[in-house]
């Protein structure tokens, strides 16, 4: 297992020889916040993407368009309110490689202190599609803990 620290805090621990990608963060907001911005589509695009549809109970949509052209969709799965999230992923377009729904990412938020430990899974990832998919998250990890806290993020929008 590959483990180092960032200065913001993520903590990566890929797992190279299996098919899941796992990324932690410290966010200095409680659980409730931080569960937020998985579910309400206003919350969601003040971190990740520019417009979102989301409908978080099991079998309902999560669509999330990145950028303009790159479009994340796929399914809640399970709500656990401010604790648990998971939800299928993949991404919309013709001979799309990770095509919707395709993978799932799983959020399990843990209160610590005054704030929540995020845990992010992303399982059923390809193995040429793991590293992009880590820059993603690499990406947009730090700029939920910038919202949740209340800050305006300083990073730019993802593209594949």
């Amino acid at each position: 297992m590959l483990l180092k620290m960032k200065s913001e805090g993520l903590k990566y621990m890929d797992q190279i020889d299996q098919d899941v990608l796992e990324r932690q963060i410290f966010i200095a907001a409680t659980p409730e916040t931080v569960f937020s911005f998985f579910v309400d589509p206003t919350k969601m695009v003040r971190w990740k993407g520019i417009r979102a549809e989301l409908d978080p109970r099991p079998g309902g949509i999560y669509r999330v368009d990145i950028n303009g052209h790159d479009i994340a969709r796929g399914e809640y799965v399970e709500i656990l309110p401010y604790s648990r999230i998971v939800f299928t992923w993949g991404w919309e377009g013709e001979n799309s490689p990770l095509p919707p729904g395709s993978s799932t990412v799983e959020i399990n938020l843990t209160r610590e202190g005054e704030g929540t430990r995020v845990l992010l899974r992303h399982l059923g990832l390809p193995a040429a599609l793991k590293e992009v998919h880590a820059e993603g998250w690499d990406n947009y990890l730090p700029r939920l803990s910038q919202a949740a806290e209340g800050r305006e993020s300083d990073q730019k929008a993802w593209s594949m």
